[in-house]
């Protein structure tokens, strides 16, 4: 990611001088942007997927929408992991019965 950044940089820097980016270094620096923006989104995503929403009384008022998300992740994770077989997944109270 330093390396990405430190080049994004020095093609910043060459933009503002008198010669500018020639096209090739145009292209490039769309594509670092666009590299960079999808790293950040997904470290962005990643910590959005382990987090919790606590009161100051100490209740998880996390928000339903998230909440699914981080089920569904925790499923994708489980399938990759089982490298992609059929997974049942059992509501605590359906595990009691077997």
């Amino acid at each position: 990611m330093e390396k990405l950044l430190n080049r994004i940089n020095e093609l910043a820097r060459k933009a503002k001088t008198a010669d500018g980016l020639t096209e090739t270094e145009k292209i490039e620096q769309k594509e670092l942007r666009q590299q960079y923006l999808r790293s950040f989104r997904s470290s962005f995503d990643d910590i959005l997927l382990n987090s919790k929403v606590v009161d100051p009384k100490g209740n998880d008022i996390t928000p339903k929408k998230l909440v699914e998300a981080q089920k569904d992740k925790r499923r994708t994770d489980v399938k990759n992991i089982l490298g992609g077989k059929n997974v049942v997944h059992l509501h605590p109270e359906d595990a009691d019965k077997k």
